[in-house]
């Protein structure tokens, strides 16, 4: 489940200030539903997508005890 800053408050702050696991979280919701989208909703959706692409993705380069090499997406 995820635990986190909703929508409103992210659409508040650039893209480039959202943590991994809200770029993560919202681009899996948002693909679930993109047939549905406003035009809107299409723009917030690529601006996630073109933000993962330019953090190189959302793989974690190394593990430790509390997270593992990939994101956890709830």
């Amino acid at each position: 489940m995820y635990v986190g800053r909703d929508m409103t408050e992210l659409s508040m702050i650039p893209k480039t200030e959202w943590q991994d696991s809200e770029l993560a979280y919202f681009h899996q919701t948002l693909r679930q539903v993109v047939p549905y989208l406003n035009a809107e909703g299409q723009t917030i959706h690529r601006e996630i997508v073109e933000e993962i692409e330019h953090r190189g993705g959302l793989n974690r380069g190394e593990a430790d005890y509390t997270h593992g090499t990939r994101p956890a997406i709830d």
